[in-house]
């Protein structure tokens, strides 16, 4: 792959006008040079990551990430500024899966993989609660790693949802579930 093919492929590649993209949200960086528009109403899921390195990338106990298809997004401004960071070689090279930020205020937009990326909902402007709750997170993952406790009710696992063991966090969310169960 040449050094700007990324430029015309999603999720870079800017949809052109008669390709009828059909934005539904606007997000954007700190600085507001890069800036996109996302097409899908929903994600295809959301979630919160507590593993260690979401913890160090992001300076935060955990972060909240929504999975879309890599043609749902549109970069309408600064995608040529991006920069990325190849977190298993510690490389700035663009090499799948990666982290992608603005190369100038250095804000995370996404996580980028083979088939998928990980927008962070804090970039996007929501116009109300209804879109903000499209967004609302069905798990907490890597939970095992936390630095925070959060008595949510949400399930807890400890590394992928779904590909790992489920925590039960604290007292109240224990007998919530075990009465669900029963009332089954």
């Amino acid at each position: 792959m040449s050094n700007d093919e990324w430029k015309e492929r999603a999720p870079y590649r800017i949809h052109e006008d008669n390709q009828k993209f059909n934005a539904r949200y606007e997000g954007g960086c700190h600085c507001g040079q890069v800036q996109y528009q996302l097409s899908r109403e929903r994600p295809l899921d959301a979630k919160y990551c507590h593993c260690t390195t979401c913890q160090v990338i992001h300076g935060a106990p955990f972060q909240w990430a929504a999975i879309f298809h890599k043609e749902d997004i549109n970069f309408t401004r600064g995608h040529h500024g991006l920069v990325w960071y190849d977190t298993g070689e510690k490389t700035t090279r663009h090499k799948l899966p990666c982290k992608v930020s603005c190369g100038y205020c250095r804000t995370p937009i996404m996580d980028e993989g083979r088939n998928m990326i990980l927008l962070f909902p804090t970039l996007i402007h929501f116009k109300g609660d209804v879109d903000k709750q499209n967004f609302a997170p069905t798990c907490h993952m890597f939970y095992g790693q936390r630095v925070v406790d959060i008595p949510d009710g949400k399930p807890k696992w400890t590394g992928l949802n779904n590909d790992s063991e489920l925590i039960e966090d604290n007292e109240p969310d224990l007998k919530k579930r075990k009465h669900e169960q029963e009332t089954v």
